[in-house]
């Protein structure tokens, strides 16, 4: 199949070129960009000399829709709003990777993003490609809007304990940390090296756009959830995420169960590692994979559950995740072109 992706040179644009490049069943026919038009992928990107050699060329939806069988917008927020009515409205396949469509309530895009969201017909139409957790044959599938990379972490951690309503539901806390490489590729004051480096932040607190997101995603597997505490802290590597989430058990359990649990719950999901008992995971084990690596732990005394992910934010966190939904709708397997082991060390 042939496939097309907008918004390239961004840094999970590259990722999915990379990806696509190598992937069995398709063709990357087109790469797209408004802000590097008439370069090649390798004057932004050197790396990929020889690997790939594409123009970047300028956004035109009807060309685009008319040469290719499904379009990837790693677009900034506030651009594919914009972008994929006009390609649904051309039969072609779209899979967002954008914030643009993950919330179906136009007032809380506003609210959290700070811009008037997509047409509510396109907003209902977006199916949230959590991949686990789609249950649906996503075969007929026409727009597929990709989790953010921290909901992505968090959502996979939390999914066993929530939907055995195992916590309770007013005591979620998730500590998440990222690399700096989640900010994407243009240049700020808060990602610059002299900034970063031997330093650790906290962001956005109690205001990061991903809260929204997690919040409608527990809710729809328990309705009693309705907010969470959610903080993100800058950490000085390049890639990954660990979310620690901290729940409050309803009753006593104990790790064997816990560990039962979610090895039964993802025994067929291939990303998904849940570790051994008492081994914890790193986010350099998940480098450059589309694996989120699970662990857990119980405390007696206190009766408090917590569950560590960890993901590499630009693969399992955006274009991995986004390659596999493609796989699910065109009816391939969903590791097609994604079983790549984690870069260690």
């Amino acid at each position: 199949m042939k496939v097309a992706i907008i918004g390239a040179t961004g840094y999970g644009g590259v990722e999915l070129v990379k990806l696509l490049q190598f992937h069995p069943e398709v063709t990357l026919h087109s790469i797209h960009t408004s802000s590097q038009e008439g370069k090649t992928i390798n004057e932004s990107y050197p790396h990929l000399t020889r690997i790939i050699e594409k123009d970047l060329t300028e956004i035109d939806v009807k060309k685009i829709a008319s040469e290719v069988d499904l379009v990837f917008t790693s677009t900034p927020t506030g651009v594919s709003r914009k972008l994929v009515p006009d390609l649904l409205a051309e039969g072609v396949r779209v899979v967002d990777l954008s914030g643009d469509y993950r919330l179906k309530d136009g007032k809380q895009y506003k609210e959290w993003y700070d811009l008037e969201p997509g047409d509510q017909a396109t907003i209902d139409a977006a199916l949230y490609g959590l991949t686990e957790w789609v249950t649906e044959d996503m075969t007929d599938v026409a727009f597929v809007s990709n989790p953010g990379c921290f909901p992505t972490s968090v959502l996979l951690g939390l999914a066993p304990v929530v939907q055995e309503n195992l916590i309770e539901e007013h005591s979620i806390i998730i500590d998440a940390k990222t690399g700096a490489s989640g900010a994407g590729r243009g240049l700020s004051a808060a990602t610059h090296f002299s900034d970063t480096n031997e330093n650790i932040k906290i962001y956005r607190v109690n205001e990061h756009q991903h809260i929204p997101e997690i919040e409608q995603t527990l809710a729809t597997w328990n309705k009693g959830i309705e907010a969470v505490t959610f903080s993100t802290h800058l950490v000085p590597m390049t890639r990954g995420i660990m979310s620690t989430m901290y729940v409050q058990a309803k009753e006593d359990v104990n790790e064997e169960q816990l560990f039962n649990l979610y090895n039964d719950i993802y025994k067929d999901d291939y990303f998904v590692r849940v570790r051994q008992a008492g081994q914890y995971p790193s986010t350099k084990e998940v480098a450059g994979s589309n694996f989120c690596d699970i662990s857990l732990a119980y405390d007696e005394r206190t009766k408090r559950i917590t569950i560590i992910t960890v993901i590499d934010n630009l693969v399992k966190g955006a274009a991995g995740q986004a390659v596999q939904n493609m796989n699910r709708m065109f009816g391939l397997d969903e590791t097609t072109g994604l079983k790549i082991a984690p870069v260690y060390p």
